[in-house]
Order: structure tokens, then C-alpha cells, then sequence
């Protein structure tokens, strides 16, 4: 008999673990040294600005300023009413449609809206909505009888109702791809059976059944949901209401401010943020908590509520609608960038002309490579960092260990709280703004995505092909480098292009620590919101939407041409 092949454990030593935690806790740091940072000058301390002492006075100052009540309760409103409705949304289709053609034919028809940056969305449904919008001329003069464009404050209503369908139109496909990498672990198919030989609807079926355990995989893209959306700055300076603006908005403000003695109130404000996220948290917990006790009535009721047909309709035209409306706003950027002479009421403009894009690009292009320079910079740092860190936690525990919750704090605090706080730290040490430090600021936003995208493969991969390998004796590296990397080339590429596509899109950070001197394709479309020039912002926002189409593109194309040969490889 021939000597005995002895298997290879691919485990990690303590060694393992300490590196890990060292990498989780220099990565987390810097985001609770940033919440640290916006602390002490609210209170007034900031020797750099000449702030020796402690008081109260800037939290006073904040009180008075015009309307601030206003200003938070905007932002709880609209942040607390999308995450409800895209929770609602998506739940209501998966629950209705999880196993059937249609799921899979929204899936493809949704899943693209993951790559459209926040901001050129955001512009897609006011260029649709504007009172000189495309859908108010489509039916003009002939429906409405206006020939001048209405009076309506839209986008931009008191009650920020444009944003809330701005940030649904991108929150509900966030939400929905997070749950379809959550299906998977689910018994969808036995529960189905069980609860329809019961006489359950769809619907209640899935409410009794699956819905508990979906929503634990989910719970954390959904707080991260709550959070952008309750302290988005873009979004709000495109659509949301400006008198006031949402809290958010008049701190980046205040941090632009000529008078340096504003970053004291800006801090403040910063702070009142913070407590805004952690009042819509809590109140989230309630939500929570009544979810479950309705859930919990419902299940003891009996009730099988078979008639569920409009609620399945419903939720699935809303998702085609989130959809259509995004693709429909993107095109008509693209006809705004070419447009000549295009008045109201008309449909379409009078002619086509390239002279925006020619006009444009010389100005355009410094802020393209300085997009394109961060963000495969930072999703190449951020990609290496997920797979080392996975690679040591081992394929168990998949990255969701308590040592990296660190890591997806960048999801969970608000970006105007600490990343103000870091720019405050920056200028006190003297770090002058350059690419460096945007760079290591876009990599703390990029890297939990990144992770987050590829924890789901690298879990679900066969552990079987890397047993074979440990025994021919391969060591935990070449298994890593040639067998479990290039399983996963597809899954790589894909977090790949979600990282780039984060980092597209980073208005605040670059804005606060590049300071104006470092522009990006975000920055520069944000700052022409408030310009009137649709043709020039048309430009803009479409090189911003097309960026990250173009990464997911070359991550869906590039294991087609690599494993040409090796179909299961190219699937």
C-alpha cells in the first residue's frame, strides 16, 4: 500500500487572529477618531482655531439658528419613510414572487440600478419631475393646457417627498440584491410547499415562514439604509427641500464657511446629527418591535389571507417602476447633453448638437482621472484587504466575525458626523489635503462594501476542491492563489465593481477632506445642481452613471473571455 495522504489544515494560528484584529482596529479607528473629533469643538475645544476652553455656547448659538428643529425632523422623516417603504417593497416582492419567471425577469431588469451613483439618480428623477421636466412636456399642452412651465416647488418640496422617491427609486434595488444573496440559505422551495398544502397565501406564507430569518441576514443593509438615507447630503442638495435644508445640508454649509469660527457651530450641528441617527435607530427598534408583534398575531390568528393578488401587483410594478423611471431620468440626461434648442412645452429638442460635450470635456477631464485614479485605487486596496481578512477568519465564519464589526461602522454613522470629525483631525495635525488622504477616507467607505460582496461567495465556495489540494501537499497560499481565487475570479471582479462604483460616488468625503482641491465627477455634478444649465449637468451625470456600468460590464464580460474554455468556470 502506498503511503497515506495526510490532509493539511487550513486553518489559521493565533498569529492569524492578532493580525486580524490588528488590521480591523486600524481600519475602524480612524471612523471612531473621526465621531471624537466633532466632540471636543463642539464644546468649543479646538486649540488650532484658538479654542481653549469648554462651553456651551456653540449648542446655543445652533438653537438659534433659523429653523434648525425643522431641518433634523426633515431628515428623520424622509430617512425613517424610505427605509419603511423600501422594506415594505422588497419584502412584499420576495415574499409574492421568490421562485416564480417574474422574479427572475424583475431581478434582471433591477439588479443593473445598483451601479447608478445616488447622485446622477437623484438627477434622473428631477430632470423627469421638474416642472419643465420630461414627463409634464410629454403631456403638454394637450392634456394640461400649459404652455409656460407650472409653479410647483418640485423637486425641492418643503416636505422632501422628492427625495423620499429619489432615494426609494435606489434603496429598493440595494435591498433587494442583499436579500437575493440571503435566499439562497433559505428552504424557499419546502416552505412554499408546507404553507401552501396549509392554504397560506404567498404572502402570509412567507410572513410566517421565512420572513424572520430573511430579515436577520438583511438587518444590517437595512440599518445602513436608515442611516444614509436620514443624513444624505447629495441627494438632499438635488432634491430635497432648501428652505430649510435638512440638517445635513446646512452643515456642509457651515464647513464651507470663509469664517473659521462656523466649524465650531458646524461641530455642534455634527454632534445633533448624530443623535438625530441614533433617535431614528431607536424608533427603527420600535418598528422592530411591532413588526414582530403584529407578525406574532398574525401567525396565532389563522388567518391564510389568500387573496393576496393586488399586494403582489402592486409591489411588483413599483419595482419595475423604480426601474423604468431610473433608465427613462438617464436617457434623457443623454438627449439633455446633446440637446440644442429645446423649449417648453416641446417633446423633444428642436435639434442635436455636440457642442456641450465638446465645451465640456476640457473641464471635465482633470475631474475624470481624479475619479477614475480613487476609485480603482481605493476598490484595488479595499479587494486585496477583504480577501486577506477572509482568508484568515477562514471560510466559516466568512468575514462576520465580532472583530470585524469595526469595519461596517462606515455604514452605521452618519458621513457628515465623522468625516467632518476627520477633516477637524487633519487640519489640527497638519495634513494638508491631497489624494492621499481622500484616498485612505474613500477606502474606509469602499472596503465594507467590498467585504460585504464578497463574504456571501467565499463562504458558499465547496471546501472540497481546497481539500484536494492540501492533499498534494499545497500550502494555504497556493491553495489560495490557485485554486480558491481563481473559483472565485467572478466574485473578486464583481466586489471589484462594486467598490469602484462606491467610490464613484462619494460626494461628502472627498468634498470635506479634499477641501475644493481635489475634484471628482461627484463634486462637480453636485456643485452644478444649483446651476441652470441642464445640458452641462447632463454631461456630468451621465459620465458618472456610465462609470461604474462600465465596471460591472468588464467584471461580467472578463471571466466570459478568460475561462472561454471552462464553461462552469464562466458561469
Amino acid at each position: 500500500m502506498g503511503r497515506p495522504i495526510r490532509i493539511k489544515a487550513l486553518q489559521t494560528g493565533s498569529h492569524g487572529l492578532t493580525t486580524n484584529t490588528l488590521l480591523a482596529l486600524l481600519l475602524g479607528l480612524p471612523i471612531l477618531a473621526g465621531v471624537a473629533g466633532i466632540i471636543l469643538p463642539a464644546f468649543g475645544y479646538l486649540p488650532a482655531l484658538g479654542g481653549l476652553r469648554f462651553t456651551l455656547s456653540h449648542f446655543a448659538e445652533l438653537a438659534g439658528q433659523p429653523h434648525i428643529l425643522r431641518s433634523s425632523l426633515t431628515g428623520l422623516t424622509t430617512g425613517l419613510a424610505t427605509t419603511c417603504a423600501a422594506v415594505a417593497i422588497t419584502g412584499t416582492f420576495v415574499a409574492g414572487f421568490a421562485g416564480m419567471p417574474a422574479f427572475s425577469r424583475i431581478q434582471h431588469l433591477v439588479s443593473p440600478l445598483l451601479a447608478v451613483p445616488h447622485a446622477a439618480a437623484a438627477f434622473a428623477l428631477a430632470f423627469l419631475v421638474a416642472p419643465s421636466g420630461f414627463l409634464v412636456r410629454l403631456v403638454s399642452p394637450e392634456l394640461t393646457g400649459f404652455t409656460r412651465p407650472p409653479q410647483w416647488l418640485i423637486p425641492n418640496d418643503p416636505v422632501g417627498l422628492s427625495m423620499v422617491a429619489g432615494l426609494i427609486t435606489k434603496e429598493v434595488p440595494f435591498l433587494f440584491l442583499i436579500a437575493l444573496a440571503a435566499l439562497p440559505q433559505l428552504p424557499l422551495r419546502q416552505s412554499r410547499q408546507l404553507t401552501a398544502a396549509l392554504g397560506y397565501g404567498r404572502l402570509s406564507g412567507f410572513l410566517i415562514s421565512l420572513w424572520p430569518a430573511l430579515y436577520r441576514r438583511i438587518r444590517l443593509a437595512v440599518f445602513a439604509v436608515l442611516v444614509y438615507s436620514v443624513s444624505v447630503v447629495d441627494v438632499a442638495i438635488i432634491l430635497g427641500p432648501q428652505l430649510p435644508a435638512t440638517l445635513p445640508v446646512r452643515i456642509a454649509q457651515w464647513t464651507a464657511d470663509h469664517d473659521l469660527g462656523a466649524r465650531f457651530l458646524a461641530s455642534a450641528a455634527a454632534l445633533l446629527q448624530l443623535a438625530v441617527v441614533l433617535a431614528a435607530v431607536v424608533i427603527w427598534l420600535l418598528i422592530e418591535r411591532l413588526g414582530r408583534f403584529g407578525l406574532a398575531r398574525l401567525t396565532y390568528s389563522g388567518r391564510r389571507l389568500r387573496n393576496d393578488g393586488v399586494p403582489r401587483l402592486v409591489s411588483a410594478f413599483v419595482m419595475a417602476a423604480c426601474a423604468a423611471l431610473i433608465f427613462l431620468g438617464i436617457a434623457i440626461l443623454g438627449v439633455w447633453s446633446i440637446a440644442g434648442l429645446w423649449p417648453f412645452p416641446n417633446a423633444l429638442p428642436a435639434k442635436l448638437t455636440s457642442q456641450t460635450w465638446l465645451r465640456t470635456l476640457p473641464q471635465l477631464w482633470p475631474a475624470l482621472q481624479t475619479t477614475i485614479a480613487l476609485a480603482l485605487t481605493a476598490a484595488a486596496l479595499a479587494l486585496l484587504s477583504a480577501i486577506l481578512l477572509l482568508h484568515r477568519n477562514g471560510a466559516d465564519r466568512g468575514g462576520n466575525g465580532p472583530r470585524y464589526r469595526l469595519l461596517y461602522l462606515p455604514l452605521l454613522l452618519p458621513e457628515i458626523s465623522f468625516v467632518f470629525g476627520l477633516q477637524i483631525l487633519f487640519v489640527s495635525g497638519g495634513i494638508k489635503p491631497a489624494f492621499g488622504s481622500v484616498l485612505a477616507v474613500h477606502f474606509l467607505f469602499v472596503l465594507p462594501y467590498v467585504l460585504l460582496s464578497l463574504s456571501a461567495p467565499w463562504r458558499e465556495l465547496d471546501p472540497r476542491f481546497e481539500r484536494i489540494a492540501a492533499g498534494f501537499g499545497r500550502s494555504a497560499l497556493q491553495i489560495l492563489l490557485t485554486v480558491r481565487l481563481p473559483l472565485l475570479f467572478r466574485a473578486c471582479l464583481t466586489a471589484f465593481a462594486v467598490g469602484f462604483s462606491v467610490s464613484v460616488s462619494l460626494y461628502l468625503p472627498t468634498l470635506l477632506i479634499g477641501a475644493g482641491r481635489l475634484t471628482t465627477i461627484a463634486t462637480e455634478a453636485v456643485a452644478l445642481s444649483s446651476g441652470g444649465d441642464r445640458r452641462v449637468i447632463g454631461v456630468y451625470a451621465l459620465v458618472q452613471a456610465s462609470l461604474p456600468f462600465l465596471a460591472f460590464l468588464i467584471a461580467s464580460l472578463a471571466p466570459q473571455l478568460l475561462f472561454r474554455n471552462r464553461r462552469a468556470m464562466r458561469t
